[in-house]
């Protein structure tokens, strides 16, 4: 869990799943509010806060709540829903597509040396 520097009475706990099998159930746990967090494709975290949410046919998801800290979340329920493998949310990395970030914002060979 993460406390919010300018929201110091709210939270940020974040579950990470790779070789995810129903993820289009879960989107559809997360529309009815079944799970009260955001569902987010981790290919491309950095922008996934932004733009991209999971797909029915993604195979990792990122799942990120933002919650009061006196608020209890029921962790165990939200991870007995994923069908997939649980990681540890620091190995994100291992899960983002560098050629889709490249083609998102039209980064060419020559700037890559850059960086």
């Amino acid at each position: 869990m993460t406390d919010l520097e300018l929201f110091p009475e709210y939270t940020v706990t974040q579950l990470l799943f790779k070789g995810v099998k129903n993820a289009m159930e879960l989107r559809k746990m997360s529309v009815n509010g079944e799970i009260k967090g955001a569902l987010i494709n981790p290919s491309m975290i950095s922008e996934a806060f932004k733009r991209f949410g999971i797909s029915d046919s993604d195979s990792a998801v990122h799942i990120v709540f933002v919650h009061n800290k006196d608020e209890t979340l029921n962790i165990q329920d939200i991870i007995s829903k994923v069908d997939g493998e649980q990681i540890a949310v620091d190995r994100v990395s291992d899960l983002t597509d560098a050629a889709k970030i490249k083609k998102l914002y039209k980064i060419a060979p020559q700037e890559e040396k850059c960086e």
